[in-house]
C-alpha cells in the first residue's frame, strides 16, 4: 500500500511542474521512440552471414560474377550493398573498385545516421526547458509575495519545489537523449570498422 502511495505522489509532483512539462513530456516520447527504432535499425543493417566472404570468395573463384552479385543482391544488406558495388567493378583497376565501394559505404552510412540529430537536439533542448520552467515559476512565486507580502518560508518553500520538478525533469529527458545519443554513434562506428575490414578482405581476394 505503501509503494502505491509514493507511485501517486510522484505522478501528481510531475502535474505540478506546470504547462512546460507538456513540452518535455513530448520530447521525452520522441526521444525514446528515437532511441529504440533507430537501435532496431542499426542492429539489422549491421548483421551479414558469417560465411558471407567465404561463399562469395567461392563464387568469384569458378568465375561466377553474375552468381556472385545475385547472391549480394539476396541477402540485401548494407553489408552486401556494398561488396556488391566491387563485385560490379571486377575487371576494372582496384582503385575504381574500392572507390565505388568507399561511395556506396557513405551512403549507407548516412541512413544509419539518420535522425540522430534529433536526439542532440533534444539532450540539449530538455534541459533548458526545465529551467525556463523553473525560473518562470520562481518569478511568479516573488510575484505573488510582492502582492500578497507574505513572506512566509513555507509558502516560498512549497512553490519553489514544484517548480524544481521541470528542471529535473528536463536533465532526466536530456540525459536520456544524450545516452543513447552517443551508445548509438559507437554502433554506428562499430559498423564503419566492420565495413571496413570487409572491404580490406574483399580487395584482398580479388589481388589473390
Amino acid at each position: 500500500m505503501e509503494t502505491t502511495q509514493q507511485s501517486l505522489n510522484f505522478f501528481s509532483l510531475l502535474m505540478k511542474g506546470g504547462i512546460v512539462m507538456i513540452p518535455i513530456g513530448i520530447l521525452s516520447v520522441i526521444s525514446v521512440y528515437l532511441i529504440i527504432e533507430r537501435y532496431v535499425f542499426i542492429r539489422n543493417s549491421s548483421k551479414i552471414e558469417s560465411s558471407f566472404l567465404l561463399n562469395l570468395k567461392d563464387l568469384l573463384a569458378k568465375g561466377d560474377v553474375k552468381a556472385a552479385r545475385a547472391y549480394c543482391q539476396r541477402l540485401n544488406v548494407p553489408l552486401s550493398r556494398i561488396i556488391e558495388k566491387g563485385v560490379m567493378r571486377i575487371g576494372k583497376p582496384i582503385k575504381d573498385i574500392e572507390s565505388s565501394m568507399e561511395s556506396t559505404a557513405a551512403l549507407e552510412t548516412s541512413k544509419l545516421e539518420k535522425k540522430m540529430n534529433w536526439l542532440g537536439i533534444i539532450a540539449g533542448t530538455a534541459p533548458m526547458l526545465g529551467f525556463i520552467g523553473t525560473i518562470i515559476g520562481v518569478i511568479n512565486i516573488f510575484f505573488d509575495i510582492s502582492v500578497s507580502n507574505n513572506f512566509d518560508i513555507s509558502v516560498i518553500a512549497n512553490g519553489l519545489y514544484q517548480k524544481m520538478i521541470t528542471s529535473c525533469a528536463g536533465l532526466v529527458v536530456g540525459v536520456v537523449a544524450y545516452t543513447g545519443y552517443h551508445l548509438l554513434n559507437g554502433m554506428i562506428d562499430k559498423f564503419t570498422t566492420h565495413v571496413e575490414s570487409m572491404a580490406v578482405d574483399f580487395i584482398d581476394m580479388l589481388d589473390s
